[in-house]
């Protein structure tokens, strides 16, 4: 079968490789059991590529990504490269990606799965059914804004300067892609920010509600301090269906998020960029653990939140719904047979390592597609 749909797979550094290559297994198996085929391309990012091309995120990475339908991310990063000038560590090699094809929009499910209930930081009663969708605003907030960075004042003292800017049209069009969401979920939204002490929450919390109200009346939305955000996820968590950050206040959300699912190994990510004329987005994909460089080469790495977000791939670039939720659900009914890598391993459970994981999955497939 001729393939149409190009992927750029960027495995980085860390663990990345090693979860990587349990997604090429899925992805080989697609094409001898579902006959969908790939245009595949490897690149370079963060560390791997300032080792090998002296960038994080090399022109040739960049123009690679613009060429391709999606992009799937492994992870940057580690003590290797910690000692680098900040304008070369290998995470800018994202924030680079995310800002040069315009990816505004960071989706990070929060699901809690039936077989994992015990391994949530909550009890089990207020995370059964757990089912939440953060959207953060990614190219804009005080990760991009200027002025930055570090100067030394009068008395030789030094001061670190972060700018939080947001435009009404970026706060809009973010907005709508958390709306969009809503709509299609339960019709209920909350924005979060702190316009009590911040002009740019104020901002924000006044154009949310101009957009909801001209577009989106069948949405509820609320608004909410990030703060008392935080809180309520920590006590009350299944008030939420669909949150909508800032760029910062999404990342440090949608990490606590992470912890009531027990464990960051599980949770998979999409980033997209406007609609095209045709209503194509640029998209990137990635797992949110991070490079785990504690355990990178050791081969217990937790392989399932980077096929999920290959799952995530095939549902939002290519809408194939069916094809995304039966490797959701191979994963599910994995873990529901006891298998558990090291960040999920509970008593009674199989402990197994990265390549049995992947394994185990490409045999549940099997199964289900019989």
């Amino acid at each position: 079968m001729t393939a149409n749909k190009r992927l750029l797979v960027l495995p980085g550094d860390g663990i990345g490789p090693e979860v990587m290559r349990e997604v090429r297994r899925v992805i080989d198996w697609m094409d001898h059991r579902r006959h969908v085929s790939f245009a595949i391309d490897e690149g370079l990012v963060g560390g791997a590529a300032i080792d090998a091309l002296g960038s994080p995120c090399p022109d040739v990475t960049v123009e690679a990504a613009m060429a391709s339908d999606a992009v799937l991310f492994g992870s940057v990063g580690g003590p290797k490269w910690d000692s680098l000038p900040f304008d070369k560590r290998p995470e800018l090699g994202i924030l680079r990606l995310r800002q040069d094809l315009g990816l505004f929009a960071n989706l990070r499910p929060a699901k809690v799965m039936d077989a994992l209930l015990d391994a949530s930081s909550l009890k089990p009663d207020l995370v059964r059914g757990l089912d939440i969708m953060i959207v953060r605003e990614s190219t804009g907030g005080i990760y991009f804004g200027e002025p930055r960075g570090i100067e030394i004042m009068a008395d030789g003292s030094r001061r670190g300067i972060d700018t939080e800017v947001y435009t009404e049209q970026e706060i809009a069009r973010v907005a709508r892609v958390a709306f969009d969401l809503a709509r299609r979920r339960t019709g209920k939204m909350t924005s979060v920010e702190k316009a009590n002490v911040m002009q740019s929450g104020r901002l924000w919390r006044a154009v949310v509600s101009e957009v909801g109200a001209a577009e989106y009346p069948d949405v509820t939305l609320s608004h909410m301090y990030a703060d008392n955000c935080a809180m309520q996820l920590a006590s009350r968590p299944k008030q939420f269906d669909v949150v909508l950050g800032s760029n910062l206040f999404g990342d440090l959300l949608s990490d606590l998020a992470a912890a009531l699912t027990g464990s960051l190994g599980m949770l998979p990510s999409a980033t997209l960029g406007a609609p095209d004329a045709s209503g194509r987005r640029r998209a990137l994909y990635e797992p949110i653990h991070g490079s785990a460089p504690d355990i990178a080469g050791k081969g217990v790495a937790n392989p399932c939140a980077q096929m999920l977000s290959f799952a995530m791939l095939l549902r939002l670039s290519f809408g194939m719904e069916e094809d995304a939720a039966l490797i959701e659900k191979a994963v599910e009914n994995v873990l529901a047979g006891g298998l558990r890598t090291a960040d999920i391993m509970q008593p009674g459970r199989a402990r197994v390592g990265t390549t049995v994981m992947g394994e185990a999955v490409v045999r549940e497939l099997d199964k289900l597609a019989a």
